[in-house]
């Protein structure tokens, strides 16, 4: 149920009402003038006059995908077992991930080890709420689907709801010992959120500002 605190339309709106339920309870203008009982036209007015920074779309868009705040919350005060998990993942991920997508955290490997430990970062050392957390497969065509979610809900300790809808399919060939290896595919674990692929991808950066992975993170050169 919504508050609604009557504000008469010619009266001002207080600065310190607008930046608390503007920055930082992240209402929408058309939900502050809900709440006020006032037109979008006023809201925006004393928020040029107060000068309140305006959300861009990249910002409004986040919010309405994540109404309820970051989906995610990281640990910062580790202990010396909880370093060496996250330093292992961020070997992980600079080696496996996908850097390129702006948009989402990616690793993929057909090795279930490797995907229990940065699992394991996720929601330890990032605690991502497990909803959030996803998994892809790419499978051989004829290799059976039923077998290798199987196998990889064991492995990794997951529910089967968390597979997206979607299994990728290789057409099968002559490439020996690559399918031999792969006889239960190529997972992939994924967050989508910009905001933690932009926290993962600064670590990256502090720990070697001059790498080529640097670089692709940023789509050219360091200057």
């Amino acid at each position: 149920e919504i508050k609604v605190e009557i504000i008469n339309q010619g009266k001002m709106i207080p600065k310190d009402k607008l930046v608390e339920l503007y920055t930082v309870q992240s209402l929408s203008m058309s939900q502050i003038s809900k709440r006020l009982g006032c037109s979008v036209h006023k809201v925006e007015y004393w928020m040029k006059q107060y000068k309140i920074r305006r959300r861009n779309r990249s910002e409004a868009n986040y919010l309405i995908y994540n109404p309820s705040g970051d989906p995610f919350d990281i640990k910062t005060d580790l202990s010396v077992e909880e370093n060496y998990l996250k330093g292992i993942a961020l070997g992980i991920y600079w080696g496996e991930g996908n850097k390129r997508n702006i948009h989402s955290i990616r690793v993929g490997n057909t090795d279930p080890g490797l995907i229990l430990v940065f699992t394991k970062f996720l929601r330890e050392i990032c605690r991502v709420r497990e909803e959030k957390i996803r998994f892809g497969l790419q499978l051989f065509s004829d290799v059976d689907k039923r077998d290798a979610i199987n196998f990889w809900i064991t492995k990794l300790n997951i529910s089967k709801q968390q597979f997206m809808p979607t299994i990728s399919r290789i057409q099968s060939g002559k490439i020996g010992t690559y399918k031999s290896k792969n006889i239960y595919g190529v997972m992939t674990v994924q967050v989508n959120n910009r905001k933690l692929r932009d926290w993962l991808n600064s670590q990256l950066v502090q720990i070697s500002p001059g790498s080529s992975v640097v670089e692709r993170i940023h789509g050219g050169s360091q200057r």
